[in-house]
């Protein structure tokens, strides 16, 4: 029979996860504190700019967007919902009517999919104005330079363009780092987008980084709802780095994954095999034991070689250091 103080902690830990928390960080606070001068500049005087944050997939940018747009919350006053800060994401392949249609359905508009882009233009005019919007906020912006033609996109950027002029709110962009290509087709849109800020990996390059980055997993360790090996220590650290290219939601992932491998097993330690085990569920799932950062074999390096989990990334600086690390390894 299991007793009431072991059910309750098995419940506790089948209901955790750690990418449901807000983990604070120096970086994760300053994206978001360019985000409130940017708003409540707005609000104070007759200033609407514009920031770009970009980042590699992975880095926070989402939680960094749901944590803001939760400080606002939308409130339901019967025939109107103010919406303080709107979030919208851009459709793959964007075009002026696509987009325009994101944003309205955003608006809550139930004729959002009718009309010429003209017309939708304009609702969004008035919806923008009725439900008293302060702050847009568009996520995955590098749809415009991943999946439309050169002359779509210069369209779409100049719709983009006299929507925020009109509309005179400010606006976040959210994307990719190649998100700035785009900025560059088009000079005055780039003009308004000149304030922008770098969502970067963690590091174990640099020794502010690094105790920035075990920082970060002394928090994640301390909320387990199960005992663990040590994230923070230095050989732990390590691994995570390597394991997840220093992007917190690969962090994410893999200690969830050990936390969940922990209980079906009914241990009340999470140990070096549970997160060896949850890097190769969450992340790789054909790696090589020599490879896996969280094996005792493993001869750890950066995984950005062809057909490894982080070859895409591009992280220069990291990239950089990472070449440097292969060279090192390979005797050069």
């Amino acid at each position: 029979m299991i007793s009431s103080s072991k059910n309750h902690l098995r419940n506790a830990v089948t209901r955790f996860s750690i990418r449901n928390r807000i983990i604070s960080y120096p970086r994760f606070k300053e994206a978001l504190e360019l985000i409130t001068r940017l708003h409540m500049r707005s609000l104070n005087t007759d200033h609407h700019g514009g920031l770009l944050i970009t980042g590699l997939s992975g880095a926070g940018k989402s939680t960094i967007r749901n944590e803001y747009e939760g400080r606002y919350p939308r409130r339901d006053l019967g025939e109107i919902t103010v919406i303080p800060v709107l979030t919208v994401d851009t459709p793959a392949g964007p075009t002026v009517k696509n987009l325009a249609e994101s944003i309205l359905v955003a608006l809550g508009d139930p004729m959002s999919h009718q009309g010429s882009a003209e017309h939708k233009t304009h609702r969004i005019y008035y919806f923008l104005k009725l439900c008293k919007v302060e702050l847009l906020l568009i996520d995955e912006f590098q749809h415009f330079v991943e999946h439309a033609k050169r002359n779509e996109t210069l369209r779409v950027t100049d719709w983009l363009k006299n929507l925020i002029n009109q509309a005179r709110i400010p606006v976040v962009l959210f994307g990719l780092p190649n998100s700035e290509e785009i900025l560059r087709l088009n000079v005055q849109l780039a003009r308004r987008f000149s304030a922008r800020y770098y969502l970067r990996p963690f590091s174990i390059y640099d020794e502010q980084e690094v105790r920035e980055y075990r920082g970060v997993l002394k928090v994640i360790e301390n909320a387990l709802p199960l005992t663990t090996v040590s994230l923070s220590s230095p050989v732990m650290a390590k691994r995570f780095y390597f394991a997840t290219y220093g992007l917190i939601d690969y962090i994410g992932k893999i200690v969830d994954g050990a936390v969940l491998l922990a209980l079906l097993e009914n241990s009340p330690t999470i140990k070096e095999k549970h997160y060896a085990d949850a890097f190769k569920e969450e992340v790789w799932r054909d790696v090589a034991e020599k490879l896996n950062p969280f094996s005792n074999n493993s001869k750890l390096r950066p995984l950005v070689k062809v057909g490894e989990p982080f070859e895409r990334m591009t992280d220069s600086l990291v990239m950089k250091t990472h070449n440097d690390v292969l060279k090192e390894q390979a005797g050069l």
